[in-house]
């Protein structure tokens, strides 16, 4: 009698998932009780010990507790984790409470956890997020697993990401500029360090371009650009801002008291024997300074001119002006294009012993032994003017401006393509035929330009096509006529390529490659600039000669099978 009556009394005292397991038959009570006394003295869940004990699976458990409590299950191997909402709920209090946050709509919150029948864990949850909860069971080990990538993916140490001695090489400390506690605590907030180095491998290793650390009001985004698109990578806690602000801003060589004006610097990262350079640039604005961070990879002006994606004919009319004795060379392309990478690759071309190459540039980008770089420096009066006429008494083979923005600058430029230097510089225009109508524009005189730039080349960058995966397209023939092929050029001898996506590549795109308009100035060309003709009567005589423009180049990689028919629609104008 004594026995039946103590039996009643530890399902009493189980929690609602301990009671809802024996209530159904998946545990005996007795089971159930020594592994809440377990629980308890472990301080952990009541779910998390049962699995672990091996006295039922994650699945079974799972799928018990929907039925009975009528909650959805979740499968949590099919989210993607860069999908979740991020700062809803803090990191520690996910891991304390073994919780995900799902979704957000309007005030509710769907949360996944293992155990929705503990009534702490749904308060402490309901009062951190100040949001209505909605449940949904997820299995026990799947979720263990997944915060422990989550917590795994914001910590790990650089040595364990890359695998070699990496370093950030910062500049000794001024002896008279003191920063406050305050600041230096930020510098040093070893998260935050973590955090930044894993960054800066991954943009590596995905082989990005620039990285973005963007503040906004309620929430902070990091994003990478890879082959050309931006991409959002993670919203790390916006506690972090100005931690992070602050540790990047010091291995720039910022003042890191002021963030109030945009300010631009360096850094540069140690891997062994190898560095690698990153330019830095940050802006303020609403609710943060929003800093941006380009990678400067060396080897890129080393490529050589084959690398670049030159056709034949454009590769001999580029290699025949570098050659050149004097004269004016000019790249022009949007922001991000590749002219600095052209630049370089023709100063490679020209830096030998016996040739003074002088450069100067906003900033310099790449560090080129053989070659005199100087930097911008508006503040102390180093504009490109002034460097250039400074060039002039320094007995210059090759000068290269990083860009011409003045009728000043251009002047001086003009000046010295005409007294046996060779010039070479940047302009953002679109095309080719239209750099000449902007010299016009900017004030320079037409036979000053017709005497002095022997050729113009623009250029875009488009996504070149995965080879692992890519597979032949089928357009209907008025879209290619439309998009600028000859009935001739569709004869059938060939087959676009469309992107597929693989897990060697993005979207189906791996890598980039130049379209490039490779112009001369022939004696033809020089007569209209003379009669002060329009881009349009340039083009035409262009045409006439064999240059193509743009969109003719990029449909020429569609041939080749290099990108996609809609890649270069997307980059070139008709």
């Amino acid at each position: 009698m004594q026995a039946e009556q103590q039996t009643p009394e530890p399902i009493s005292l189980l929690s609602g998932a301990a009671r809802v397991l024996v209530n159904a038959g998946r545990l005996q009570a007795r089971a159930a009780e020594d592994l809440a006394r377990q629980a308890k003295e472990k301080k952990t869940t009541f779910v998390s010990t049962a699995v672990g004990a091996g006295a039922i699976g994650a699945s079974e458990l799972a799928y018990t507790l929907s039925q009975v409590l009528a909650i959805p299950l979740l499968d949590l191997n099919a989210i993607d984790p860069q999908r979740l909402p991020r700062d809803i709920l803090e990191g520690k209090l996910a891991q304390q409470y073994q919780v995900v946050a799902l979704a957000r709509r309007g005030n509710r919150l769907t949360i996944g956890g293992a155990d929705p029948t503990d009534q702490e864990v749904v308060e402490r949850i309901k009062f951190a997020s100040q949001l209505q909860c909605d449940w949904v069971i997820v299995e026990q080990d799947k979720l263990a697993k997944f915060l422990q990538n989550s917590s795994a993916s914001a910590s790990e140490t650089l040595d364990s990401l890359a695998g070699a001695d990496f370093d950030f090489d910062i500049a000794e400390e001024d002896s008279e500029k003191k920063e406050d506690a305050q600041d230096m605590a930020e510098v040093e907030d070893a998260p935050v360090v973590r955090f930044l180095q894993k960054m800066l491998v991954d943009a590596i290793n995905m082989r990005a371009s620039d990285l973005h650390f963007e503040p906004y009001e309620y929430h902070y985004r990091v994003r990478f650009r890879v082959d050309g698109e931006l991409r959002e990578i993670t919203q790390p806690p916006i506690a972090i801002k100005d931690k992070l602000a602050s540790r990047i801003k010091v291995i720039s060589r910022m003042d890191i008291a002021e963030r109030r004006v945009p300010q631009d610097g360096r850094m540069k990262l140690k891997f062994g024997a190898k560095a690698i350079d990153f330019r830095v640039s940050t802006l303020p604005t609403l609710f943060g300074e929003k800093i941006v961070i380009r990678i400067l990879d060396p080897s890129s002006a080393k490529l050589g001119i084959d690398a670049l994606g030159y056709e034949k004919t454009e590769k001999e009319r580029l290699l025949h002006a570098v050659h050149r004795p004097y004269g004016m060379i000019l790249v022009t392309g949007p922001t991000g294009s590749g002219k600095t990478v052209s630049l370089y690759t023709c100063l490679n071309i020209m830096n030998q012993p016996g040739v003074n190459i002088s450069t100067v540039e906003d900033p310099a980008e790449i560090n080129l032994p053989g070659v005199n770089q100087v930097n911008v420096n508006d503040k102390a009066g180093l504009t490109f003017a002034a460097a250039l006429k400074s060039f002039l008494r320094q007995d210059p083979d090759v000068i290269m401006v990083g860009e011409i923005r003045d009728l000043e600058t251009a002047d001086i430029a003009i000046k010295a393509a005409q007294t046996g230097h060779l010039v070479l510089s940047t302009l953002h225009t679109n095309d080719a035929p239209t750099t000449l109508t902007r010299l016009m524009n900017m004030g320079v005189a037409p036979f000053n330009i017709a005497s002095s730039v022997i050729l113009i080349t623009a250029q875009r960058l488009a996504r070149r096509l995965c080879e692992s995966c890519k597979q032949p397209a089928e357009y209907p023939i008025d879209a290619m006529l439309k998009a600028g092929y000859t009935e001739e050029e569709l004869d059938g001898s060939w087959k676009p390529y469309r992107a597929v996506g693989c897990s060697a590549c993005n979207a189906g795109y791996k890598g980039r490659v130049g379209i490039y308009q490779v112009m001369p100035i022939s004696e033809e060309t020089q007569s209209i600039i003379l009669n002060q003709g329009t881009a349009l009567d340039i083009a035409r005589q262009g045409q006439k000669e064999g240059v193509r423009d743009l969109r003719q180049a990029g449909l020429h990689k569609v041939k080749l099978g290099v990108t996609s028919l809609e890649e270069v629609l997307s980059a070139t104008n008709e």
